[in-house]
């Protein structure tokens, strides 16, 4: 069921986080459990004796050590592969994901393959809406004909990279529409304002973020353990 919370700009987000990260809260290893708790409800079912095939595109931010910690927590589930957009990643996070039996792949492995859900962490908040450049606009460029057949799903994480925080605009156009956002510690108001955000669903962090700097409010699920 869907609940009415209230919309925040990405600086009030960051501003809010910053002290619960000073104190050593791990922000990023919670939000990765509840993405991964979502997509899990969200993977197609496959065919008897079938494993569900994941592809998680990576940047080199927080939403993207986001989706690897959410890789490591999915490969009993299905075969993952990574995709770093950027060449390079959170190591402590790669490392996780390919422990537990993720594969790292390359953009030309990606092209010859087929994926049931891709898990979009390649930007977030930290973006300005800049459109999408070098391996990550390979990568969506690669992939949509795919999502927009409906053969492939997308959750992204926190919001979809390429689309601009607050007003939900794109720079050219190139996202990964979603079937469904995953957010964190206060939904965008950028996500009320894009159809590429799909069924936002929003997790709870527990930010000390202040009603009175709300800038709007939106229906979304709450995330629940």
């Amino acid at each position: 069921m869907a609940e009415t919370v209230p919309t925040y700009t990405a600086a009030a987000i960051r501003a809010a986080e910053a002290p619960l990260l000073a104190a050593g809260e791990p922000l990023m290893r919670r939000a990765a459990a509840a993405l991964a708790g979502v997509v899990r409800d969200t993977l197609p079912l496959p065919e008897a004796g079938a494993r569900a095939r994941i592809l998680v595109l990576a940047g080199r931010g927080d939403n993207g050590g986001d989706a690897l910690y959410a890789a490591a927590d999915l490969t009993e589930r299905a075969d993952v592969d990574v995709l770093l957009t950027a060449g390079e990643g959170h190591g402590d996070a790669l490392a996780a994901a390919l422990a537990a039996g993720a594969r790292q792949v390359d953009l030309a492995h990606m092209r010859d393959s087929e994926y049931d859900l891709v898990i979009d962490g390649i930007v977030g908040i930290g973006a300005t809406g800049a459109a999408l450049r070098g391996g990550a606009h390979d990568a969506v460029t690669t992939l949509l004909p795919a999502v927009l057949s409906g053969r492939t799903r997308v959750v992204a994480v926190d919001l979809p990279s390429g689309v601009q925080p607050d007003d939900g605009s794109t720079a050219d156009g190139v996202v990964l529409p979603a079937s469904v956002t995953v957010t964190f510690g206060g939904v965008k108001a950028g996500l009320t304002a894009t159809r590429a955000a799909g069924r936002v669903v929003f997790v709870e962090l527990g930010l000390p973020l202040d009603p009175a700097t709300a800038v709007g409010e939106a229906d979304v699920e709450i995330y629940r353990a």
